[in-house]
């Protein structure tokens, strides 16, 4: 009884937590601005199944997917498991789903061979960051926690997959060796393997399974609340922030509606000046963006597929959209903190742009997409970038001379050149 109070307690506690800590995050990204990514479901329907189930974009790069792939598959499948160890938890019973007889034991088959293929999976992921060192997975906006986040992630992936391994062969030995509370159900290919490193004495396989069967437990109680602080939260943000990706082509920008009713009265007299006043034009901080763009923030996997496409960081420029991301990610948990703290925003004399993300950054994107086509769950870090810039240009006034001269010539000559509109096709003549 005292174990299942424990138990009980424990899993509610996580839960509560869990909640908590999730509606912080919600609420964080609905500090964003308003945007409207409910049209056409069947659509957004299609490409979350196909991106973030079916790991479509993973594949560009066959190794690291093949490998995500069992951690995920083995991850998701394993916890099934997790509605028999809860019912065993808060009634007391072993195995109660045993009952299934042949399908049971095909369940168990199942989980240890998904068992063995994630902790092999995350041990080569572990050596490819640490030992390996992949250039991709150790560049500086990964220095301290980030590096420490990864690590800690596969280490605990690591050890669970363990503790059920051995648990299932210490199970499987009470089993032979017919204690009455082990009643014979399951089939372990992986874990009999485990049998002869076992003691033969009751009371020692009982330690043994028991502590396992809680560290195991526990584990995924404490890696559930562990979710919310780490990049691993893309587990489940990857479904919506797949699901709200932007349809139409990467190409296309969105114009300002404030600017194009402004551009729009002064072409045509006939048509009512634009009413109320724009806030801000651009994006200056991180509640200027959209809450898509707050959610990609969050659901952001650190995997730096876009720097290492990036061409600005490929050549040496200090550009690296997953640093946008992570630095976004930064600063509206930062403004979130502040508003728990002071039960309202108070300004803190900092900003996004920056504070967090610098102007040589920004201007050295070239806008090619290459960040938006590579990234495996569809963010968006184009979007955020070209905020910045449209803040710097049309609030401060503040733009690399070669931009102010592009747009000095827009204006006076329609074309970027410094030339008249007239000689614009001399060039044929040559």
């Amino acid at each position: 009884m005292i174990g299942q109070f424990i138990f009980t307690f424990l899993f509610l506690a996580a839960g509560f937590f869990f909640y908590k800590n999730a509606g912080k995050i919600y609420r964080n990204i609905r500090l964003g601005k308003t945007l409207n990514r409910f049209d056409n479901p069947s659509e957004r329907l299609k490409i979350m199944l196909l991106v973030a189930f079916g790991q479509k974009k993973m594949f560009k790069r066959p190794i690291p997917a093949l490998l995500h792939l069992c951690v995920y598959v083995g991850f998701c499948i394993i916890n099934i498991e997790m509605l028999e160890i809860v019912i065993d938890g808060i009634f007391g019973t072993h195995r109660v789903l045993s009952f299934m007889g042949g399908f049971y034991n095909f369940l168990i088959y199942s989980f240890e061979i998904l068992a063995l293929l994630v902790l092999s999976s995350c041990v080569i992921f572990f050596i490819r960051r640490n030992i390996l060192k992949l250039k991709r997975l150790n560049q500086s906006e990964l220095n301290n926690w980030p590096k420490t986040d990864a690590n800690i992630i596969l280490i605990t992936e690591i050890l669970l997959m363990a503790a059920f391994l051995i648990m299932n062969a210490a199970d499987q030995k009470l089993q032979i060796l017919g204690h009455p509370h082990y009643t014979t159900a399951g089939a372990f290919p992986i874990s009999t393997s485990l049998l002869a490193l076992l003691p033969s004495t009751f009371d020692s396989l009982i330690l043994i399974e028991r502590f396992c069967w809680w560290f195991h437990i526990v584990g995924v109680l404490a890696f559930l609340n562990y979710l919310p602080l780490s990049k691993h939260l893309h587990i489940i943000l990857a479904f919506p922030n797949t699901y709200f990706t932007k349809l139409e082509p990467k190409g296309k920008f969105d114009n300002m509606p404030a600017v194009t009713a402004e551009v729009k009265a002064m072409l045509d007299p006939s048509l009512p000046p634009p009413s109320g006043e724009v806030s801000r034009f651009g994006v200056k901080d991180a509640t200027d963006l959209t809450w898509k763009n707050l959610l990609d923030a969050y659901t952001c996997t650190e995997c730096g597929r876009c720097t290492s496409s990036c061409p600005a960081n490929i050549t040496g420029k200090l550009l690296s959209p997953r640093k946008i991301m992570m630095d976004t990610r930064d600063r509206i948990e930062e403004i979130g903190k502040n508003i728990d703290a002071n039960k309202s925003f108070i300004d803190d004399g900092k900003s996004l742009l920056d504070g967090y993300i610098s102007r040589e950054e920004i201007w050295a994107c070239t806008s090619c997409n290459a960040c938006v086509e590579q990234c495996p769950v569809n963010i968006n870090p184009l979007e955020i970038i070209m905020g910045l810039r449209q803040y710097a240009v049309m609030e401060e006034s503040k733009a690399p001379t070669s931009i102010n001269g592009m747009l000095g010539n827009m204006e006076n000559n329609g074309a970027p050149w410094k030339y008249a509109q007239a000689d614009r096709a001399n060039w044929a003549n040559q």
